[in-house]
């Protein structure tokens, strides 16, 4: 799969200026890096990723000044009955944002990865759990994923999700320039309500899914290394 095709397709159906793919194409370097990056400093794969030409942003409800902007997600796809997790990462990020941010960013989408993969492999997960509140989604999104210190060995790459998901992730420059040079331009754009950010699986999907061995073996290492850091951060 080429990460780029839809971005190749939106400029060649006139959705994207030359400008703004040219750069997207020419920025996608530090998406690369990033994606090696988090594969070197956990030792796992990353999922199969791709660029979506569009920013993703939500609202609770049509009357409501809550906003949020999506700059990528981690989705579960079911194909061929069995279920695939896909990264799919924003135009607009790959455009503008600055290498810690992105590199934090699939980072963070990485731990969501890993998650879904645990409670798949525990039967765990039937449909994923919504919110239609933005506070609230952002306190949920952070305690179900795995301690990136249980993680990942860059310091660096740890330094940069601790600055950017303190509480839920926020670059205001990244987020104005965005505003000011995508949805101003009227460039794509997809809106959801989280409430509609959910996926039901059935349970014949889970009985057709093949999870590596190894890739659980490591999940498992994970798990003991993340439980002695809780218990050290406690006593």
């Amino acid at each position: 799969m080429d990460p780029l095709l839809k971005v190749r397709q939106a400029h060649k159906n006139g959705l994207i200026p030359d400008k703004i793919h040219d750069l997207i194409i020419n920025r996608f370097g530090v998406t690369v890096a990033g994606i090696d990056r988090i594969e070197k400093a956990s030792g796992i794969n990353f999922p199969l990723a791709y660029v979506e030409p569009s920013i993703v942003t939500s609202k609770p409800n049509p009357s409501s000044f809550d906003y949020g902007i999506l700059f990528a997600r981690t989705i579960p796809v079911i194909t061929g009955n069995k279920l695939e997790i896909i990264i799919q990462i924003t135009a607009p990020l790959v455009a503008y944002g600055l290498k810690g941010t992105i590199h934090a960013i699939l980072a963070h989408e990485f731990l969501h990865y890993l998650e879904l993969i645990r409670r798949i492999s525990k039967m765990e997960i039937v449909s994923d759990e919504i919110s239609s509140n933005l506070f609230e989604s952002i306190y949920s999104d952070s305690t179900r994923l795995f301690e990136p210190r249980a993680v990942f060995t860059d310091k660096t790459l740890l330094l940069h999700i601790t600055k950017k998901f303190p509480e839920g992730f926020r670059d205001y420059k990244l987020e104005d320039k965005v505003l000011k040079f995508w949805i101003a331009k009227k460039l794509p754009t997809i809106n959801i309500a989280l409430d509609t950010n959910i996926i039901k699986i059935p349970a014949d999907v889970f009985a057709n899914t093949k999870i590596d061995p190894i890739l659980l073996q490591k999940l498992e290492q994970i798990e003991q290394k993340a439980s002695r850091l809780r218990k050290k951060k406690l006593y």
